[in-house]
């Protein structure tokens, strides 16, 4: 491999490249470190050498080199997901995809960029012209479009737009093949979900086209309860009450807030505090609602004081488990749907029935025009055995999870990858070098 990696880097003169093994090996890693099961089993897994392309050109020459000599690719863009997908199972060419940062053009409801443009960046540019992105993750500040698109599925804006994968949440997508004369393929209207949430399996994605929302000025609100499932029909009620605009509806049993330092002085011990994003004209109405579900409002920011220390949205979706395993890294967690139910009887059963061993964590998002709650559950981590007994009791009592301590593919949110996806693959990377490893359907052979 040492000698075919050598005239690799030698056809590659003039993009970046990154031999040094400590950057190398720092560029090989994501946040899978969430996940107590994963790393040992991705642990030394790194690439052979970094590159990174500023535009399409230098993409194509890094993708026909990769499949002339038949090295495998991992592509990636901050890093920020969690579940070993760009992490290299068998070396090769990481392509680090953060220096393509063009703005095409923002237009009214619609934006066109490259892949590596951070998430914070688009919004601020879209807000200029009085839009938005419709949703974000909450890493938002330092993820990428490209790794948004190739393995996320929704987050904060959720509650309004339904998940990334909904039909019209992606307008259309550039991808650059891993053939022997490579192409870029421009996929729009349904055929954007042959590369949608693939882990970078079938293409690399050099630009994204999205739609926008309008940009509303959202006030941020903390409301407290004394009671959890008081705060959960709170959060589902404020979810179905359509003439609220709202962005974050999430909803923490006690104890997580002990993990909250910045927020403790605002949710008082024992409490079950809701973390809102309201369209501030709304505000005015909120309280008539809190008061229904015996609720206080301790907190509250206006939009213009967005930004300035603290952000509700960096306490959310799966910045909940950044700041509890900040204080405890014996925690971990898990991805849930809960199936539509007015009464929210299984977010009741389930947590009376794991108490702190598996701690309640809601996300209010809308599916198929329903409001219902993900869960991303904080779990007090013992054994692998015990974690998989939990996932089992939950998919037992017909909650859907996405698990996220496997990196295969069929094993974590997908159970079958999109036979649509399967056959752009085989047409894309006939070598199979993109992101080996990651599927159980899918055949890679190392070069000799």
């Amino acid at each position: 491999m040492t000698k075919t990696l050598d005239t690799l880097i030698k056809s590659l003169e003039g993009i970046e490249t990154i031999t040094d093994t400590t950057q190398v090996a720092k560029l090989s890693q994501d946040y899978h470190t969430f996940s107590p099961v994963l790393v040992p089993k991705l642990e030394g897994k790194v690439g052979d050498i970094v590159v990174r392309p500023t535009n399409e050109q230098e993409v194509l020459q890094v993708a026909a080199a990769c499949a002339k000599y038949r090295v495998p690719v991992t592509v990636r863009g901050a890093g920020t997901g969690n579940y070993g997908q760009c992490v290299p199972l068998h070396g090769g060419v990481i392509v680090d995809m953060t220096k393509m940062q063009g703005i095409r053009w923002v237009k009214p409801g619609v934006a066109r960029v490259e892949a590596g443009v951070k998430l914070a960046a688009l919004d601020k540019k879209a807000r200029e012209i009085g839009w938005e992105m419709r949703m974000t993750p909450s890493t938002y500040r330092t993820a990428t479009i490209g790794g948004f698109i190739a393995g996320g599925s929704g987050g904060i804006g959720s509650i309004q737009y339904g998940l990334l994968g909904d039909r019209g949440n992606l307008l259309a997508l550039q991808v650059v093949t891993l053939e022997d004369q490579p192409r870029v393929i421009e996929l729009r209207g349904d055929d954007v979900q042959k590369v949608n949430h693939a882990w970078g399996i079938n293409g690399i994605i050099t630009e994204v086209e999205i739609p926008l929302g309008p940009a509303y000025p959202w006030a941020e609100v903390i409301v407290t309860f004394d009671d959890f499932m008081t705060a959960a029909k709170f959060g589902q009620a404020l979810g179905n009450a359509d003439g609220i605009i709202k962005k974050l509806i999430a909803v923490f049993a006690t104890p997580i807030p002990q993990y909250f330092h910045a927020l403790q002085q605002y949710i008082p011990e024992g409490t079950h505090p809701a973390l809102l994003l309201i369209a501030e004209p709304n505000l005015e109405v909120l309280p008539g609602l809190v008061q229904q579900y015996n609720g206080q409002i301790t907190y509250q920011k206006p939009a213009q004081e967005a930004g300035k220390g603290v952000n509700l949205g960096e306490f959310t979706w799966n910045h909940t488990t950044l700041h509890a395993r900040t204080v405890d890294t014996s925690i971990t967690y898990l991805q849930s749907m809960f199936p539509n139910d007015a009464n929210l009887e299984l977010v009741r059963q389930l947590s009376d029935h794991f108490g702190d061993e598996v701690m309640m964590h809601l996300e209010f998002i809308r599916v198929n025009g329903k409001v219902i709650p993900a869960a991303l559950q904080l779990v007090r981590y013992t054994t692998e055995a015990r974690l998989n007994e939990i996932i089992r009791y939950h998919e037992a009592q017909g909650i859907f999870i996405a698990n996220p301590h496997t990196y295969i593919i069929e094993d974590g949110g997908r159970k079958v990858i999109d036979p649509e996806q399967l056959k752009f693959k085989e047409m894309v990377d006939p070598y199979g070098l993109m992101n080996p490893g990651k599927s159980k359907v899918l055949e890679f052979k190392i070069p000799n």
